[in-house]
């Protein structure tokens, strides 16, 4: 049994002036054990989405489940398999300690201090917020806030976990220890966990498989790899050493192949796109030729961010009639 699906899901909001298409036909299953990200821009439809999930926003059309359980039918029992952060520090109480906010989200859930209490100690210590255990959560940073509300929603101990924007307010040291108690969460305790952000590099990182959400729509459902792969070019980059080369640069600027260059004190810095291999042995014999010595040469590699922005950009341009 999939951990979550989705299908065909709509929801519309009506105001005085308009009809808002939020979520318009979306399907997407989640198996057990997987951490999806979950992207797109705002107003795209993310939080809609999860929203209709929990049960506080009633869809349109469509059918939910979360392990078999339908939040139209069977909120309480979908719940009891279900935990998440949606605004972050907002949702916990800020008059309580650390502690006691987890102890409170915990117990609402059915689980009490005493057969929690080793989970709570190991939590605190993943987040590295055993020294502020007692402390009052006003009284914390906003990245530590953040990460109790993190605390908080895992406590429950949930098959399913959602984390809208997980890493806002968290400094890069902290962003990285979160990353890692995400994967340890999946790999040790075999939690499924949907994330929303748009810090695509944490996504890229922890997640094995994006859903890009546009206009309300799934535009991409892919692995990872897959995603990147699709935007894998030859874009080379090579530093040449000295920086006057006016000759070589006369001549590569009458080859077909589109060259780029710049320079510093030192150096000539060349950007060139090669549609095959032969291509590259080619330029270097033309550096050889001309007695530039090549000190690095590497291949620019699409990371998720430009693939998103890419897939976003050819889904606004298709709905304007452009394509």
């Amino acid at each position: 049994m999939s951990m979550l699906e989705i299908h065909r899901l709509r929801k519309t909001f009506a105001s005085k002036k308009q009809k808002v298409v939020a979520v318009d036909d979306v399907s997407f299953t989640v198996q057990p054990g997987e951490m999806v990200g979950l992207l797109g821009p705002n107003g795209a439809g993310k939080t809609t989405i999860i929203k209709s999930v929990l049960g506080i926003i009633q869809p349109d059309s469509g059918t939910l489940s979360v392990k078999g359980f339908d939040p139209s039918r069977q909120l309480k029992q979908l719940l009891s398999h279900t935990a998440a952060v949606l605004e972050g520090s907002r949702n916990i109480y800020w008059r309580l300690s650390v502690w006691e906010n987890i102890c409170f989200f915990a117990g609402i859930h059915g689980i009490s201090v005493a057969a929690g209490k080793s989970y709570f100690e190991h939590l605190l210590a993943t987040f590295n917020l055993k020294e502020k255990r007692d402390s009052e959560v006003r009284l914390l940073s906003q990245g530590m806030k953040q990460k109790v509300a993190i605390c908080c929603a895992l406590a429950k101990q949930t098959s399913l976990v959602f984390l809208d924007e997980p890493t806002l307010g968290l400094d890069v040291e902290t962003s990285y220890e979160l990353r890692d108690a995400l994967k340890d969460l999946v790999q040790n305790e075999h939690r499924t966990v949907v994330v929303s952000s748009h810090a695509m590099d944490v996504i890229q990182d922890i997640c094995q498989r994006a859903i890009i959400v546009s206009n309300g729509r799934v535009i991409a459902d892919e692995k990872i790899s897959d995603l990147l792969a699709l935007f894998e070019s030859r874009t080379f980059k090579l530093v040449v050493d000295g920086a006057h080369h006016p000759e070589l640069l006369s001549e590569l600027n009458q080859m077909v192949l589109p060259v780029s260059s710049s320079t510093n004190d030192r150096q000539l810095i060349l950007k060139v796109n090669l549609p095959t291999a032969r291509d590259l042995y080619a330029l270097i014999d033309l550096l050889r030729e001309h007695g530039a010595e090549l000190e690095t040469i590497t291949q620019a590699a699409p990371d998720l961010e430009k693939v998103f922005v890419n897939l976003v950009r050819k889904e606004r341009e298709r709905c304007n009639g452009t394509l």
